[in-house]
């Protein structure tokens, strides 16, 4: 991942750390992805479910949020409905304050072009999360006006 992200990730997890309730831990399941190693998780995904559900849970190689070096899952040891977790509650709520956003949102995956994914986190920058936040943006498609989902 760049720098600028894990610097950012790293002070999130040390706060979610200092004010966790339960003691979850969170953990980097998935950060950068090179090109060929998106190519095996697409055409993971496309053997099991087939290529129009893959289009909908994974990017194509070449458009994944992981090739930027910006994007990272995560998840806890419990890895049970991240989402409704402690942890990823508050991530939810406090992950713009590091510059991340939930980057897939329950409810819009017409405008995304992917199911709800809350354990998927873009790096955007403190200053374009916290407008989002402010605003009450739900997806970076919205807020920039760009056309909804991806067209491969």
């Amino acid at each position: 991942m760049r720098p600028e992200a894990v610097a950012a990730m790293q002070k999130m997890f040390a706060d979610y750390h200092a004010q966790s309730p339960t003691g979850d831990g969170l953990t980097v399941v998935s950060p950068y992805r090179s090109y060929p190693d998106q190519v095996s998780v697409y055409n993971g995904w496309v053997r099991r479910l087939g290529q129009a559900q893959a289009d909908r849970q994974s990017a194509r190689p070449g458009y994944s949020e992981h090739q930027t070096g910006l994007a990272v899952d995560i998840d806890t040891a419990t890895n049970q409905g991240f989402g409704t977790t402690a942890a990823g509650q508050w991530l939810a709520q406090n992950s713009w304050r590091y510059g991340f956003v939930v980057r897939y949102q329950q409810g819009q995956e017409p405008i995304t072009g992917y199911e709800y994914e809350p354990w998927h986190f873009r790096y955007v920058g403190v200053e374009l999360a916290t407008e989002l936040q402010k605003q009450g943006f739900p997806s970076l498609e919205t807020f920039f006006g760009y056309a909804p989902a991806p067209s491969y």
